[in-house]
């Protein structure tokens, strides 16, 4: 069970993250002097660290490079939206135009995503996720028609379809509009946190990669005295991710943490390894006869070892084929009531998982049964009968 909720989650998690595409690669800021995935760089974002120096004309001129197809750049703010009598505190999502074409999830439901030129002209122009439309125009058409935001009116030229949560965000919950408009008319800035690029040949995805780098380092005037510290970015305000690297670091994160439950788990095989071994021990004190007339009649010790043995690891596979069976029920009873609430997660067990616990058990058993057992293979017939 332990393992099925492990690989569930992982496949869960990865595959959020591949719903953006395969083939894509991001440039999104990061805090200088920490490693992109470090916990100083995670804690310094989260904590509220503002990193300015990701501009729009710089992402322009990346995705000037051969290899690199559509994409679009954003940042994320947060604004109250009205109409009428309804007011929402929404995400207001800054893109530009390409977004539709270099996100393969996205998918327009009515009315049309704002152009390339609405961004240059500052145009007050939206377009709405799916929950945003129901909320401010239950049963009826939103195109056309017009919300606030930030106190100023704009208007809807799409609603995109249902897509439900990625990684924890949805996007159904969001609000649209030219990333320039975001920036120069409600948050006033000139920077934005990320770029989403499509790849064209991901068999070039890391020279195209490291291209990328050159041409932001040459932008930000950043410079390295060795290999080392270049090859690690230390001193970048910017990192490049390819979806591969992080599907890659998604698979060691979740594989650490499988052998960590596991490591857990083993705590319990050992307290049921200690009642087995308690259990073998009341069944020899209770056929010191038996012990002691097979002996009599010619049994070796050795007969009687694998006789205890073999019984030690029927009881323990025995309990292992009942835990398989409570295992799986586990899991497509947590499968189901996650379903209920919306998230498209399949708890599987597989065949390595039911090996693995059927291989412990029947060593659990191995370990644990062979003290008694051996206790009763050193039994002599006197002795034995003697106790009867």
């Amino acid at each position: 069970m332990i393992l099925s909720l492990g690989n569930g989650l992982k496949n869960f998690v990865v595959a959020q993250v591949e719903s953006f595409g395969t083939d894509i690669v991001q440039i999104e800021v990061k805090t200088p002097n920490t490693a992109h995935m470090s916990s100083e760089n995670a804690s310094s974002m989260t904590g509220g660290m503002q990193i300015t120096t990701l501009k729009l004309d710089e992402i322009e001129d990346v995705a000037k490079l051969s290899n690199l197809g559509s994409w679009y750049g954003g940042i994320l703010s947060q604004q109250i939206t009205n109409r009428n009598d309804e007011n929402e505190q929404t995400y207001i999502f800054g893109v530009t135009a390409g977004m539709m074409e270099a996100d393969g999830g996205a998918e327009l439901e009515s009315g049309s995503f704002f152009m390339e030129e609405d961004g240059r002209d500052l145009k007050q122009v939206a377009v709405l996720g799916s929950k945003i439309k129901e909320i401010f125009f239950p049963g009826e058409d939103a195109v056309g028609q017009s919300i606030k935001i930030g106190g100023k009116k704009y208007k809807v030229t799409g609603v995109l379809k249902e897509r439900g949560s990625t990684a924890g965000f949805s996007f159904d919950e969001v609000i649209f509009i030219p990333v320039e408009t975001l920036q120069r008319k409600i948050m006033g800035i000139d920077h934005i946190q990320f770029a989403i690029f499509k790849v064209k040949n991901m068999d070039l995805v890391e020279q195209t990669m490291e291209e990328m780098r050159v041409i932001m380092r040459d932008k930000h005037e950043i410079e390295y005295d060795n290999e080392e510290d270049k090859k690690d970015g230390i001193d970048d305000d910017f990192a490049v991710m390819s979806i591969a690297e992080a599907r890659e670091m998604l698979e060691k994160v979740f594989g650490t943490i499988n052998i960590l439950l596991i490591c857990l788990a083993s705590i319990s095989l050992v307290v049921g390894g200690v009642g087995i071994m308690n259990v073998m021990y009341v069944a020899v004190t209770e056929r010191t006869q038996e012990i002691g007339l097979r002996k009599s009649v010619g049994a070796r010790n050795i007969d009687i070892l694998w006789q205890f043995i073999f019984e030690s690891i029927f009881l323990t596979l025995l309990g292992g084929v009942i835990g398989i069976i409570i295992g799986i029920s586990f899991s497509e009873l947590i499968t189901y009531i996650i379903s209920t609430y919306g998230y498209d997660v399949e708890f599987k067990v597989t065949g390595y998982s039911v090996l693995v616990a059927v291989g412990f058990s029947m060593v659990v058993g191995l370990i644990f049964g062979f003290y008694p057992a051996r206790k009763a293979s050193q039994l002599t017939p006197a002795e034995a009968l003697r106790k009867e």
